[in-house]
């Protein structure tokens, strides 16, 4: 009986340290969410950091919600993505409804010869902002080997989610160093700040994205030069396959919104204030159970969605 008493004391105060650490986690995320989002920070982000703005992916979602966001706040808008159709038609959008001047560069980011043509385009151009936002994923979760047409998914996969990154920094950042000023958003993925299993590929090109933007960030913040890295939860968006926004599946209108608010204060951000709790959340749970839970989710939606193509 005697040496039951030391023990329930250890475990009493085991319990009672982690409701602590769990408390003050929470604690930190609220003082975090409330100064970025509550307090009606205005960003810096407009022509004072050039007179253009290039979006990449830019005819829909996320893209499309940012070369708006932008232009409402006076940037002219470089709009690259692959259908000169999309592009022309959300050109004239903006132009009509922000009247500013736009420009549009097709080109499939699947190609690895295509930055000579984007280096052109943008020459002689004051850039202020860079959006790296084209990118691409499964069809449905899959084991790796399982992936339909794998050698093709893995070169398009990295020429879209990752050589563009590289590509498109390397073509703007000069001009940002010049003038010691400007605005890098690399748009990753939740799926790039936890390993995420039957999205193996795109979570790992989403991780790339994730750790060259902060390094990025270090290495040029004092020349006047901000980079973030944006890792949102789902969007309702074609890319996410989800139609109907809901709370914590927000519109890119709504996502946008939030994430720009963002800019300057946070060099990597969730973007958005649920998404940033549920990053709270899952970056507490043990990886044991975070990786049950990832393939039981996984393994659920691929049952499903291979079961609708069957009966088709």
């Amino acid at each position: 009986m005697e040496s039951a008493l030391p023990a329930a004391g250890f475990l009493y105060w085991v319990g009672a340290g982690t409701v602590a650490y769990l408390a003050l986690r929470i604690s930190c995320s609220l003082f975090t969410a409330l100064r970025v989002w509550g307090l009606g920070h205005e960003p810096g982000v407009g022509p004072g950091l050039g007179e253009w703005a290039v979006v990449t992916g830019s005819t829909d979602g996320i893209g499309k919600s940012y070369a708006e966001e932008l232009a409402k706040r006076g940037m002219k808008i470089v709009l690259i993505s692959r259908s000169q159709d999309k592009l022309n038609q959300v050109s004239s959008e903006i132009r009509e409804k922000f009247k500013v001047e736009t420009k549009t560069i097709a080109v499939d980011f699947a190609s690895e010869d295509i930055y000579d043509k984007i280096k052109t385009s943008l020459a002689g151009l004051e850039i202020g902002v860079l959006v790296n936002n084209v990118g691409m994923s499964y069809e449905y979760p899959e084991y790796f080997l399982d992936v339909p047409d794998l050698n093709s998914t893995i070169k398009k996969l990295i020429n879209v989610n990752v050589l563009s990154v590289c590509k498109m920094t390397w073509l703007v950042l000069p001009g940002m160093v010049e003038r010691s000023k400007g605005a890098i958003l690399n748009i990753s993925s939740a799926s790039g700040m936890y390993p995420v299993p039957l999205l193996t590929l795109y979570s790992a090109t989403k991780a790339f994205v994730d750790f060259f933007s902060r390094c990025l960030h270090e290495e040029y913040k004092s020349k006047g030069i901000f980079v973030q890295s944006v890792l949102p939860y789902f969007v309702a968006t074609k890319l996410a396959k989800i139609r109907k926004p809901t709370l914590d599946k927000p519109s890119s209108e709504t996502f946008v919104k939030s994430a720009i608010k963002t800019v300057g204060v946070q060099s990597r951000t969730n973007g958005y204030l649920i998404h940033s709790l549920m990053a709270s959340v899952i970056s507490s749970l043990p990886s044991w159970l975070y990786f049950k839970l990832t393939m039981n989710l996984g393994n659920s939606t691929r049952a499903r969605y291979l079961k609708k193509i069957k009966k088709n």
